[in-house]
């Protein structure tokens, strides 16, 4: 038997590094990232997103919101970070622990990540997942994206698998997801050449479902609602088909992520410098967004 959540007290108190929102015209949930210190997914974050959406999964979508039982019908990922949808793994994490070789804790890690891109992948609640990418999905991030049944992105949105710059690929999803829209040859060459790739591109080779101009992503997303609702059951129905022609299970990303964790406790001292610098890139980043906050409130 399901059991309905309450979601107004479930949101405001579990909670630390994503926000939620639910429209209810349409049934839609936002999970909206706000990761600290940096805009990737901490082992926080992760779990904040998988507690989120498994209690949806386990409730059949149904809440309680504003003295009224609900259907949730979408989910949309999305971030409240200005111009970072989402940087991707840990890679001060992944340093220590590469350097300590600690499998266990590395492979921990991982195999968090692989729950989450299973549950939205293969939410078993009458659920579309939906990414809303707004500036930069990489490694990680632009995993979590692919693992989405519709990925919205605005043109100007940037996303690539930078793995390979410090010796690595990406293990949690990227050949799984990729090769199911794109073929297993452009899959690969998009792993190994560590391209940064814009919204607009991805739409044309058939990785993105809807392109929508700058700034007005939310907007895209609303009207994709509004033509497609009508034939919710049926766009599900067909997903779950489209799964089934071409299943992709979790043991499968499970194994590729083992194959991830053996191949990261192998890098050497030269490419977790270059993890190092990636890194500071990140912080730099973070610490100008504040410091431009800043100005603009004090002016």
């Amino acid at each position: 038997m399901n059991t309905i959540v309450d979601f107004n007290k479930f949101s405001i108190a579990n909670f630390q590094q994503i926000d939620t929102r639910f429209d209810s015209e349409f049934g839609v949930m936002w999970s909206i990232m706000n990761p600290v210190p940096r805009p990737c997914f901490n082992k926080t974050c992760l779990n904040d997103l998988l507690q989120h959406h498994t209690n949806l999964q386990n409730t059949n979508g149904k809440i309680f919101s504003q003295g009224n039982s609900q259907q949730v019908n979408y989910l949309v990922l999305a971030s409240s970070v200005d111009g970072v949808f989402n940087l991707g793994g840990d890679l001060s994490v992944f340093r220590t622990l590469i350097q300590a070789q600690d499998r266990e804790h590395l492979f921990e890690y991982a195999k968090l990540c692989v729950e989450n891109l299973w549950t939205f992948y293969n939410m078993r609640a009458p659920i579309t997942t939906v990414a809303l990418v707004q500036g930069q999905a990489m490694g990680g991030g632009f995993e979590s994206a692919l693992s989405a049944h519709v990925l919205i992105a605005e043109k100007s949105a940037v996303m690539g698998l930078p793995e390979v710059l410090f010796n690595l690929f990406p293990g949690m999803g990227a050949l799984s997801f990729l090769s199911r829209k794109v073929g297993m040859s452009v899959a690969e060459k998009m792993v190994r050449s560590g391209k940064i790739y814009t919204g607009e591109e991805l739409y044309q080779m058939g990785v993105v479902d809807v392109l929508a101009e700058d700034g007005q992503g939310e907007y895209a997303l609303t009207n994709w609602i509004k033509k497609n609702h009508r034939s919710l059951n049926s766009f599900q129905a067909i997903n779950r088909a489209k799964q089934r022609v071409n299943p992709l299970t979790v043991d499968e990303l499970c194994d590729i992520t083992e194959i991830w964790v053996d191949a990261a406790l192998r890098l050497d001292e030269r490419n977790l410098k270059v993890m190092d610098r990636l890194v500071r890139a990140q912080n730099s980043k973070v610490n100008s967004d504040v410091a431009d906050i800043h100005e603009k409130q004090s002016a």
